[in-house]
């Protein structure tokens, strides 16, 4: 599976943006997938991810940093994977990257870069007045 994340761009404190993570390739619904971000300087940070289709319940997990201010869905009928984030602040600002595992534990969030197979290029978010 190919993943294209899009959707980052500049956006003023306390804006929202929603970033896109399409899949081609394959069905994007058969795959856990995640968000991630990194800021200069710093590791790679899990975000959010959502259960594949195996999942009847399409569990979403968030990390505490952001939960309560991004939203992860799914659009089938467009092969993509949503991340709504509202009430940004500067230090949301970092590369927002998705990525996809065809391997899960139900109930469990994947939080480890390394237990995702299959990345996209990532995108830029930037929150600055």
């Amino acid at each position: 599976v190919q993943l294209q994340a899009y959707g980052g761009g500049l956006v003023q404190p306390g804006g929202s943006l929603k970033l896109s993570c399409a899949a081609s390739g394959a069905t994007l619904g058969d795959y856990y997938v995640g968000w991630f971000r990194q800021a200069p300087g710093k590791e790679r940070e899990w975000l959010s991810s959502i259960s594949s289709s195996a999942d009847s319940a399409e569990s979403a997990f968030y990390a505490e940093s952001i939960k309560g201010r991004f939203t992860i869905s799914r659009d089938n009928a467009k092969n993509t994977v949503h991340l709504q984030m509202s009430t940004l602040n500067p230090e949301d600002t970092a590369v927002y990257y998705c990525a996809a595992d065809n391997e899960e534990i139900l109930g469990t969030p994947l939080v480890n870069p390394d237990e995702y197979e299959y990345w996209g290029q990532g995108t830029q978010v930037t929150v600055s007045s």
